[in-house]
């Protein structure tokens, strides 16, 4: 009921002036009273027949009855309706980006806790979570470059795709920065979207693959993608994987950080892009926010009202408590004095 009256509206409450007539009928009323009836001064009542003084008691009921129904024909007048809002979103330019994710030995430094992959992972799974309406592939890159999954719409296979990166043997060590590229383009040079990104992620240099990044680069503009770079890993020296035991387990030792910036700062530059440089978690987190504010996906709202009016209702009861008075009036208090 609270909720009910919290959404009622008036259309023309300029009508509720009109109460101010009520207290002027009741001063009118009891004013009239008093002048009609005339004061008889006699001796004794026993004569009298007084089996309708109880009726002449209640008759101000009539009254009741009809200032009742004039209140709610004000506030008939004054238009109440209720209204139901929906709303409804729809995307008007999504945006295709790829993820390009270096997954050579160098990024289980752990300069970055746990270490540099599984934070580059846990960031990424947080930017995709808050773009739905946005197609997004991943591609991870080593020594070679393979797509992990195409761009879709299914949050949940790119969020899978991402949770299973891990360093593997399976692609040649080393860091093929123009592999990873060129194979996140061809991801996008198909997709027909206003907006196509590519954020590519590193914590080395260029040393394998067959294709130079700058002819990598080369493409993105040729078709339009925008590419923004991350270089991940402190300044100076970070305790990194330097062999690997019989177990699989790795030892580590403190290594210089050795990220070619000039390399993504002009990759970036060529695109479109920006260049960032991850020296930590909270700086890593901070860029992917930077980069979600950045690219932004243009939403469409519509709102549906649904107006129900609510003065017939008054209405009908005004005219209700109007015909109980004037039916009280020339039946039971007809006669009443």
């Amino acid at each position: 009921m609270i909720q009910w009256w919290n959404k009622m509206e008036f259309v023309d409450p300029e009508f509720f002036w009109l109460l101010l007539v009520l207290p002027a009928i009741i001063a009118f009323y009891i004013w009239k009273g008093k002048n009609q009836n005339a004061d008889v001064r006699i001796s004794s009542l026993q004569g009298f027949d007084s089996s309708y003084s109880l009726l002449a008691r209640l008759r101000p009921v009539l009254l009741v009855l009809r200032l009742l129904a004039l209140s709610l024909i004000i506030i008939a007048l004054a238009r109440p309706q209720t209204t139901d809002v929906n709303t409804k979103t729809s995307t008007t330019e999504g945006i295709d980006i790829v993820l390009a994710v270096d997954v050579s030995a160098s990024m289980l430094a752990q300069d970055l806790k746990p270490d540099r992959l599984e934070a580059t992972k846990r960031v990424a799974l947080d930017f995709i979570k808050g773009r739905p309406s946005d197609r997004i592939g991943v591609v991870v890159y080593a020594g070679e470059s393979y797509t992990k999954t195409p761009i879709t719409t299914d949050q949940s296979i790119t969020i899978r795709a991402v949770e299973s990166i891990e360093y593997t043997n399976v692609l040649e060590n080393g860091t093929a920065i123009g592999m990873g590229l060129a194979t996140a383009v061809n991801r996008l040079k198909e997709s027909t979207s206003d907006s196509k990104v590519i954020i590519l992620m590193t914590d080395g240099v260029n040393n394998s693959g067959f294709i130079d990044p700058k002819i990598a680069s080369e493409l993105s503009v040729e078709f339009g993608i925008k590419v923004y770079t991350i270089g991940i890993g402190t300044n100076g020296n970070a305790p990194s994987p330097v062999a690997q035991n019989p177990n699989g387990t790795f030892r580590f030792a403190m290594a210089p950080v050795e990220i070619d910036e000039d390399l993504m700062k002009q990759i970036a530059a060529d695109t479109g892009g920006k260049y960032y440089r991850a020296t930590n978690n909270d700086k890593l987190e901070e860029i992917y926010e930077e980069i979600d504010q950045l690219e932004t996906t243009e939403i469409e709202e519509f709102k549906f009202y649904n107006v129900q009016e609510m003065f017939r209702p008054l209405v009908l009861i005004a005219m209700g408590l109007l015909g109980l008075e004037l039916l009280l009036r020339y039946t039971l208090f007809r006669t009443a004095a």
